[in-house]
């Protein structure tokens, strides 16, 4: 898949204003962006930690996957998210590979970002984000 790095780690909270104090107050980071992406239905704050981000994701529908996963499983790691150079082709291996995808697609993700989904039944649990930085 030619991954790169960690481009992030996503974290789901219930209140984007009160996380955010926790990340500056007490662990030191400075919060650099925050940005509502009305397509997934969230708004998320970025932190910078060496060469990883942190997202921090509130839903801003209760339709939206993070309140369904914050009603399920309670606020917590929701995805990790990695880079790649090829994002339609690091689909297509992942598929040829058997695993199930949720995005077929790239789409538009924060940060400018193409983004898809791998589904974490077949990803050992976790719910893996695929990246692709189209402005580098």
């Amino acid at each position: 898949m030619n991954l790169s790095h960690i481009e992030h780690l996503g974290i789901a909270v219930k209140n984007l204003e009160t996380a955010i104090l926790y990340y500056e107050n007490v662990l030191g980071l400075k919060c650099y962006s925050i940005e509502e992406v009305p397509s997934q239905k969230v708004k998320t704050a970025f932190f910078k930690i060496g060469d990883t981000k942190i997202e921090l994701l509130e839903p801003t529908s209760e339709d939206s996957t993070i309140a369904k996963f914050i009603e399920k499983k309670g606020e917590g790691v929701h995805h990790i998210a990695f880079a790649t150079n090829d994002l339609p082709g690091a689909l297509k291996e992942a598929e040829e590979k058997g695993v199930q995808l949720i995005d077929k697609a790239p789409r538009p993700g924060a940060e400018g970002l193409e983004i898809a989904f791998l589904h974490p039944k077949s990803t050992q649990g976790v719910l893996t984000e695929l990246c692709f930085d189209p402005n580098k």
